[in-house]
């Protein structure tokens, strides 16, 4: 498939330099780069630790907030956040 992509002057000249100098072309560089990043960012998926939900270990609402609605007590959190 082909798409036109743009890159910035130098990244382009010191690909060119590299895909000359290890007797290759732009596109295939530019092709290993892109298997390359995508492997990364795959691997990196796996490393990242599962989101874990941790039970709330307690006897629930203090005795201040007991009976109190939400608002009360998105307030008293939020109080000195401004």
């Amino acid at each position: 498939m082909k798409t036109t992509i743009e890159l910035p002057d130098d990244l382009l000249e010191r690909s060119k330099a590299v895909a000359r100098r290890e007797h290759s072309t732009l596109k295939a560089l530019i092709e290993e780069g892109l298997h390359l990043a995508l492997r990364e960012r795959a691997r990196s998926r796996k490393r990242a630790a599962p989101f874990v939900v941790q039970p709330f270990q307690g006897d629930g609402l203090s005795a201040e907030f007991a009976g109190a609605g939400w608002e009360r007590i998105r307030d008293e959190i939020y109080r000195d956040r401004g």
